[in-house]
Protein backbone atom coordinates (compact mmCIF):
# COMPACT_ATOMS: atom_id res chain seq x y z
CA UNK A 1 0.00 0.00 0.00
CA UNK A 2 1.07 3.19 -1.25
CA UNK A 3 3.21 5.58 1.66
CA UNK A 4 3.57 3.10 4.32
CA UNK A 5 6.84 1.44 4.40
CA UNK A 6 8.79 2.53 7.19
CA UNK A 7 6.29 4.28 8.68
CA UNK A 8 5.80 4.19 12.77
CA UNK A 9 2.15 2.23 13.43
CA UNK A 10 0.89 2.18 17.02
CA UNK A 11 -2.05 -0.58 16.99
CA UNK A 12 -3.91 -0.71 20.14
CA UNK A 13 -5.38 -3.58 21.34
CA UNK A 14 -2.93 -5.17 18.89
CA UNK A 15 -2.52 -8.51 20.53
CA UNK A 16 -5.79 -10.19 19.38
CA UNK A 17 -8.97 -10.18 16.99
CA UNK A 18 -9.03 -6.84 14.45
CA UNK A 19 -6.24 -5.36 16.38
CA UNK A 20 -3.57 -8.46 15.18
CA UNK A 21 -4.80 -8.06 12.05
CA UNK A 22 -4.10 -4.92 11.56
CA UNK A 23 -0.35 -5.54 13.36
CA UNK A 24 -0.18 -8.17 11.05
CA UNK A 25 -1.24 -6.12 7.71
CA UNK A 26 0.80 -3.25 8.95
CA UNK A 27 3.98 -5.54 9.08
CA UNK A 28 3.68 -6.93 6.25
CA UNK A 29 3.54 -3.44 3.97
CA UNK A 30 6.81 -2.82 6.06
CA UNK A 31 5.33 -0.57 8.66
CA UNK A 32 7.61 0.00 12.31
CA UNK A 33 4.68 -1.60 14.54
CA UNK A 34 4.10 -0.80 18.07
CA UNK A 35 1.94 -3.41 19.33
CA UNK A 36 -0.55 -2.53 22.57
CA UNK A 37 -2.54 -4.30 24.57
CA UNK A 38 -3.36 -5.37 28.28
CA UNK A 39 -2.62 -9.08 27.20
CA UNK A 40 1.38 -9.48 28.16
CA UNK A 41 1.12 -13.12 26.70
CA UNK A 42 -0.47 -12.98 23.28
CA UNK A 43 1.34 -9.35 22.31
CA UNK A 44 4.66 -10.55 23.27
CA UNK A 45 4.18 -13.80 21.37
CA UNK A 46 2.76 -11.94 18.59
CA UNK A 47 5.78 -9.63 18.31
CA UNK A 48 8.04 -12.53 18.81
CA UNK A 49 6.37 -14.03 15.97
CA UNK A 50 6.90 -10.89 13.47
CA UNK A 51 10.08 -9.85 14.62
CA UNK A 52 11.15 -13.46 13.03
CA UNK A 53 10.21 -12.97 10.24
CA UNK A 54 11.77 -10.03 9.81
CA UNK A 55 9.52 -7.51 10.59
CA UNK A 56 10.61 -4.15 13.29
CA UNK A 57 8.24 -4.52 15.91
CA UNK A 58 7.82 -4.06 19.76
CA UNK A 59 5.18 -4.88 22.26
CA UNK A 60 4.31 -2.45 24.82
CA UNK A 61 1.83 -3.75 27.62
CA UNK A 62 -0.30 -0.75 27.85
CA UNK A 63 -4.35 -0.09 29.47
CA UNK A 64 -5.74 2.89 27.33
CA UNK A 65 -8.05 4.37 29.96
CA UNK A 66 -4.43 5.48 31.87
CA UNK A 67 -3.60 8.69 30.91
CA UNK A 68 -0.45 8.54 32.19
CA UNK A 69 0.50 5.66 31.01
CA UNK A 70 -0.51 6.10 27.58
CA UNK A 71 1.24 9.40 27.39
CA UNK A 72 4.46 7.34 28.86
CA UNK A 73 3.78 4.75 25.70
CA UNK A 74 3.61 7.71 23.44
CA UNK A 75 6.65 9.11 24.55
CA UNK A 76 8.71 5.67 24.38
CA UNK A 77 7.66 4.79 20.68
CA UNK A 78 9.07 8.15 19.75
CA UNK A 79 12.38 7.99 21.31
CA UNK A 80 12.69 4.60 20.13
CA UNK A 81 11.25 5.36 16.24
CA UNK A 82 11.72 9.43 16.46
CA UNK A 83 7.98 9.81 15.13
CA UNK A 84 4.20 8.21 15.22
CA UNK A 85 2.80 8.21 11.39
CA UNK A 86 -0.27 6.19 12.46
CA UNK A 87 -2.63 5.37 15.59
CA UNK A 88 -4.95 2.86 14.63
CA UNK A 89 -7.12 3.40 17.88
CA UNK A 90 -8.92 -0.06 18.21
CA UNK A 91 -8.61 -1.38 21.46
CA UNK A 92 -12.31 -1.72 23.16
CA UNK A 93 -14.01 -4.11 25.78
CA UNK A 94 -17.49 -5.33 25.84
CA UNK A 95 -19.32 -5.80 29.59
CA UNK A 96 -23.42 -6.83 27.80
CA UNK A 97 -26.40 -6.08 29.89
CA UNK A 98 -30.08 -4.89 29.02
CA UNK A 99 -30.32 -1.21 30.50
CA UNK A 100 -32.81 -2.47 33.57
CA UNK A 101 -29.92 -5.31 34.44
CA UNK A 102 -27.08 -3.29 33.99
CA UNK A 103 -24.37 -2.17 36.59
CA UNK A 104 -22.55 0.75 37.27
CA UNK A 105 -19.73 -0.98 37.11
CA UNK A 106 -19.98 -2.45 33.56
CA UNK A 107 -21.36 0.90 32.07
CA UNK A 108 -17.69 2.29 33.59
CA UNK A 109 -15.50 0.04 32.68
CA UNK A 110 -16.47 0.34 28.78
CA UNK A 111 -16.66 3.71 29.37
CA UNK A 112 -13.14 4.03 30.02
CA UNK A 113 -11.73 2.09 27.71
CA UNK A 114 -13.67 2.29 24.55
CA UNK A 115 -14.54 5.91 24.67
CA UNK A 116 -11.74 7.94 27.49
CA UNK A 117 -9.43 5.08 25.91
CA UNK A 118 -9.72 6.45 22.55
CA UNK A 119 -9.39 10.34 23.55
CA UNK A 120 -6.49 9.58 25.83
CA UNK A 121 -4.45 7.63 22.78
CA UNK A 122 -5.85 10.41 20.63
CA UNK A 123 -4.90 13.30 22.08
CA UNK A 124 -1.48 12.34 23.02
CA UNK A 125 -0.37 10.77 19.88
CA UNK A 126 -1.82 14.22 18.37
CA UNK A 127 0.56 16.56 20.10
CA UNK A 128 3.04 14.44 18.15
CA UNK A 129 1.82 14.42 14.80
CA UNK A 130 0.86 18.25 15.23
CA UNK A 131 4.52 18.71 16.30
CA UNK A 132 5.44 16.48 12.85
CA UNK A 133 3.12 18.69 10.35
CA UNK A 134 1.84 15.24 9.33
CA UNK A 135 -0.33 12.17 10.76
CA UNK A 136 -3.15 10.08 10.21
CA UNK A 137 -5.57 8.39 13.13
CA UNK A 138 -8.06 6.23 12.74
CA UNK A 139 -10.47 5.34 15.38
CA UNK A 140 -12.81 2.15 15.52
CA UNK A 141 -15.90 2.52 15.55
CA UNK A 142 -19.21 0.34 15.02
CA UNK A 143 -22.01 -0.33 12.40
CA UNK A 144 -24.16 -0.60 15.88
CA UNK A 145 -23.27 3.41 16.87
CA UNK A 146 -25.57 3.94 13.69
CA UNK A 147 -28.54 1.59 14.56
CA UNK A 148 -28.22 0.62 18.37
CA UNK A 149 -27.94 -2.98 19.78
CA UNK A 150 -29.91 -4.96 21.93
CA UNK A 151 -28.48 -5.29 25.62
CA UNK A 152 -25.22 -2.83 24.64
CA UNK A 153 -26.01 0.61 25.85
CA UNK A 154 -22.74 1.33 27.33
CA UNK A 155 -20.99 -0.18 24.26
CA UNK A 156 -23.46 1.51 21.54
CA UNK A 157 -22.51 4.46 23.82
CA UNK A 158 -18.95 4.59 23.30
CA UNK A 159 -19.04 3.73 19.47
CA UNK A 160 -21.43 6.24 18.63
CA UNK A 161 -19.26 8.67 21.13
CA UNK A 162 -16.00 7.97 18.77
CA UNK A 163 -17.98 8.99 15.90
CA UNK A 164 -18.52 12.35 16.98
CA UNK A 165 -14.69 12.39 18.64
CA UNK A 166 -13.60 11.48 14.76
CA UNK A 167 -15.38 14.61 13.11
CA UNK A 168 -14.02 17.09 16.06
CA UNK A 169 -10.49 15.64 15.58
CA UNK A 170 -11.06 15.84 11.65
CA UNK A 171 -11.86 19.69 12.02
CA UNK A 172 -9.44 20.60 14.24
CA UNK A 173 -6.56 18.50 13.33
CA UNK A 174 -6.93 18.82 9.27
CA UNK A 175 -5.54 22.17 8.50
CA UNK A 176 -2.21 20.72 11.06
CA UNK A 177 -2.12 18.15 8.48
CA UNK A 178 -3.64 15.21 10.64
CA UNK A 179 -6.19 13.19 9.27
CA UNK A 180 -8.51 11.30 11.66
CA UNK A 181 -11.24 9.11 10.34
CA UNK A 182 -13.23 5.95 11.78
CA UNK A 183 -13.87 2.70 10.72
CA UNK A 184 -17.39 1.07 11.45
CA UNK A 185 -16.74 -2.93 11.21
CA UNK A 186 -20.22 -5.20 10.91
CA UNK A 187 -20.21 -8.60 12.50
CA UNK A 188 -16.83 -9.76 12.16
CA UNK A 189 -15.65 -13.16 12.17
CA UNK A 190 -13.06 -13.30 15.08
CA UNK A 191 -12.03 -15.97 17.14
CA UNK A 192 -14.84 -14.68 19.89
CA UNK A 193 -17.33 -14.63 17.37
CA UNK A 194 -16.51 -18.28 15.46
CA UNK A 195 -16.27 -19.59 19.15
CA UNK A 196 -19.96 -19.06 19.44
CA UNK A 197 -22.76 -21.62 18.33
CA UNK A 198 -22.83 -22.15 14.63
CA UNK A 199 -26.49 -21.24 14.85
CA UNK A 200 -25.61 -17.65 16.33
CA UNK A 201 -23.45 -17.19 13.72
CA UNK A 202 -25.31 -17.98 11.13
CA UNK A 203 -27.87 -15.34 12.21
CA UNK A 204 -25.67 -12.86 12.62
CA UNK A 205 -24.44 -13.49 9.01
CA UNK A 206 -28.15 -13.43 7.64
CA UNK A 207 -28.55 -10.00 8.53
CA UNK A 208 -26.50 -8.68 6.05
CA UNK A 209 -26.89 -9.01 1.97
CA UNK A 210 -23.62 -10.90 1.41
CA UNK A 211 -24.90 -13.32 3.72
CA UNK A 212 -22.03 -14.10 5.78
CA UNK A 213 -19.50 -12.70 8.23
CA UNK A 214 -16.68 -10.17 7.59
CA UNK A 215 -12.85 -11.53 7.74
CA UNK A 216 -10.28 -9.09 10.30
CA UNK A 217 -8.11 -9.64 7.43
CA UNK A 218 -11.21 -7.47 5.78
CA UNK A 219 -10.87 -4.68 8.22
CA UNK A 220 -7.17 -4.55 8.71
CA UNK A 221 -7.58 -3.49 4.91
CA UNK A 222 -9.82 -0.71 5.42
CA UNK A 223 -7.73 0.23 8.46
CA UNK A 224 -4.41 -0.09 6.11
CA UNK A 225 -6.23 2.29 3.38
CA UNK A 226 -7.10 5.07 5.24
CA UNK A 227 -3.70 5.63 6.33
CA UNK A 228 -2.24 5.14 3.27
CA UNK A 229 -0.98 7.68 0.96
CA UNK A 230 -4.51 6.09 -1.32
CA UNK A 231 -6.76 8.12 1.08
CA UNK A 232 -4.67 11.49 1.19
CA UNK A 233 -7.90 13.40 0.75
CA UNK A 234 -10.10 11.20 2.97
CA UNK A 235 -10.90 13.15 6.41
CA UNK A 236 -13.58 13.12 9.42
CA UNK A 237 -15.51 10.04 7.33
CA UNK A 238 -16.76 7.08 8.88
CA UNK A 239 -16.09 3.90 6.63
CA UNK A 240 -18.94 1.35 6.98
CA UNK A 241 -17.52 -2.57 6.79
CA UNK A 242 -20.05 -4.53 7.24
CA UNK A 243 -21.55 -6.36 3.84
CA UNK A 244 -23.86 -3.83 3.63
CA UNK A 245 -26.04 -4.22 6.68
CA UNK A 246 -26.39 -0.89 7.40
CA UNK A 247 -28.49 -0.42 4.23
Amino acid sequence: MKGLNGKVVIVTGGASGLGQAAVQRFAAEGARVSIWDVGDEAGRELAAGLEAAGHEVEFRSVNVADTAAVAEAVAAVVENWSCVDVLINNAGITRDATLLKMEESQFDQVIDVNLKGVFNCGQAVAKVMVAQGEGCIVNTSSVVALYGNFGQSNYVATKAGVIGMTKVWARELGRKGVRVNAVAPGFIGTDMVMAMPEKVRDMMAGKAPMQRLGRPDEIADAYLFLASDHASFINGTVLSVDGGLTL
